[in-house]
């Protein structure tokens, strides 16, 4: 189990930066009890091995004016593996994409869009999405409220499972 190669101390601090990461290492240290200088070199340690993907603000998109999230089901044509990293290049590319997921099942991909307005995301669905290589079909689900939004993981369940295996 990956999480598992983690010491609790490792575990704390991802969850402590998954809460706030905009805390001082101070902060961190005294939180997860240990000294700054460690604290800092087990950061540092979990940026470098990819626990730490990056830093980032949570924004309110609705108040900055993206007033539009829609979930888009697309079906491609072909699933071969060149199609499928082709459809992903293009994703990333796409500004009002802001995730893409490949899935099993009746679809290929979920994209996560959010744009300004319904007509802004009807020209990128029209001319953008739709008219890409290899896509066969799009469904879109327009957000009315969105429920919960929670980066991250769970690290109670991980503890949890972890103090099972144990």
């Amino acid at each position: 189990m990956p999480g598992a190669r983690l010491d609790e101390i490792d575990r704390k601090i991802l969850q402590e930066l998954q809460d706030d990461g905009r805390m001082t290492n101070v902060e961190l240290a005294r939180r997860v009890g240990i000294s700054a200088p460690p604290c800092l070199r087990r950061v540092r340690t979990l940026e470098e091995q990819g626990f730490i993907r990056g830093y980032h603000a949570d924004v309110d998109a609705r108040e900055l004016g993206f007033e539009v999230q829609v979930f888009a089901m697309v079906g491609l044509q072909s699933q071969a593996e060149k199609d499928l990293s082709a459809f992903e290049a293009r994703c990333r590319d796409w500004p009002l994409v802001r995730e893409c997921h490949m899935l099993n099942g009746e679809v290929d991909f979920i994209l996560k869009c959010v744009a300004p307005d319904l007509r802004s995301f009807q020209i990128f669905l029209t001319e953008e999405l739709t008219a890409a290589d290899n896509v066969a079909s799009v469904k879109t689900s327009l957000v009315i409220r969105g429920a919960k939004d929670e980066p991250g993981v769970p690290f109670d369940v991980l503890e949890a499972r972890l103090a099972r295996e144990a």
